[in-house]
C-alpha cells in the first residue's frame, strides 16, 4: 500500500475528472467479486458531485483513493450510501471505514430525519456499518421505492431476489433509524458478540438460495445443455 497521507472530503466540481476512473473501478471490482451493482455512468457520478452528495479520498499529490455517494428514496425518507469503492492499491488500509464514516456524517447533515440503509454480502462492511450504529433488519424495513429495486437488475443475484419476492436475497440489510436506534457502541458490541453467527448466516444463504440453481445446473448438464452463466455465478459466490 502507498503510505501517503490520505485526504477524505466532500467532492468538489474539480473532482469530476476522476469520474471515469471511479466507474471503471466499480465495474471491475464487482466483476472480480462476482457480485452485481447498479451500473453507473461517469455522468451520473459527476451529477452526484455537483449536488454535493459525494465523498472522495485522495492523496496529497492528487492520486485517487476512494469514493462514495448518497442516494435518496421515497421522497427523502430513506438514504443509501452507495457505490463505495477503494483503489486496489489502498485496500485493507482502513480507508473504506473512513470514507463510510464521512459519507454517513454527510447523510446525517443533509437528511437528519432520513433512515439510512445498506445492503451487503460482506462481513467486513457489516462490521463497519455496525460501528456507525446500523442494525440488521428485514427487507420489509427498507424503502419499497420501485426505482431502488430496479437498480438490482444488474446484479447476478437478481433472480434469487425475485424468487424470494424481494423479501430476502444474498445481501444482508442494515438500517440506521435516527428516531429509533441503539448507540454505536451497542451495535458494535452486538456485532462482535454475534460475528460468527452472521458469518454462518451468510454461508447458509449461499447454500440455501443457490440450491435451486444447482439443481437446474445438474439437470441441464444431464441434457447436454450449456449453463456457463450459472456455473460462473456458483464459482463467484464461494470465492468472495
Amino acid at each position: 500500500m502507498n503510505n501517503q497521507e490520505i485526504i477524505i472530503r466532500v467532492a468538489k466540481p474539480d473532482d469530476k475528472k476522476y469520474s471515469k476512473t471511479i466507474t471503471d473501478e466499480m465495474e471491475s471490482s464487482a466483476a472480480a467479486r462476482g457480485t452485481g451493482i447498479a451500473k453507473r455512468s461517469p455522468e451520473y457520478i459527476e451529477k452526484k458531485i455537483d449536488e454535493g452528495k459525494a465523498v472522495i479520498a485522495l492523496t496529497k499529490d492528487g492520486t485517487w483513493v476512494g469514493f462514495c455517494y448518497i442516494e435518496t428514496w421515497s421522497h427523502g425518507e430513506y438514504v443509501a450510501n452507495s457505490g463505495l469503492i477503494v483503489s486496489p492499491s489502498f485496500r485493507k488500509s482502513g480507508v473504506a471505514k473512513s470514507i463510510k464514516k464521512r459519507i454517513f456524517d454527510l447523510s446525517r447533515e443533509m437528511y437528519p430525519e432520513a433512515k439510512i440503509f445498506g445492503l451487503t454480502t460482506g462481513l467486513a462492511v457489516m462490521k463497519i456499518n455496525s460501528e456507525l450504529g446500523y442494525e440488521p433488519v428485514t427487507y420489509s424495513e427498507l424503502t419499497q421505492d420501485e426505482t431502488f429495486w430496479a437498480g438490482c437488475k444488474s446484479c447476478v443475484n437478481y433472480d434469487i431476489l425475485m424468487s424470494k419476492e424481494r423479501k430476502n436475497c444474498m445481501c444482508t440489510a442494515m438500517l440506521y433509524d435516527p428516531k429509533d436506534h441503539y448507540k454505536p457502541e451497542e451495535t458494535k458490541e452486538y456485532f462482535e458478540e454475534n460475528k460468527k453467527g452472521f458469518e454462518r448466516l451468510l454461508q447458509f444463504k449461499r447454500w440455501k438460495f443457490l440450491r435451486p440453481f444447482l439443481k437446474k445446473d445438474n439437470k441441464d448438464e444431464s441434457n447436454g445443455k450449456g449453463t456457463s452463466r450459472l456455473k460462473s455465478v456458483f464459482h463467484h459466490f464461494f470465492n468472495l
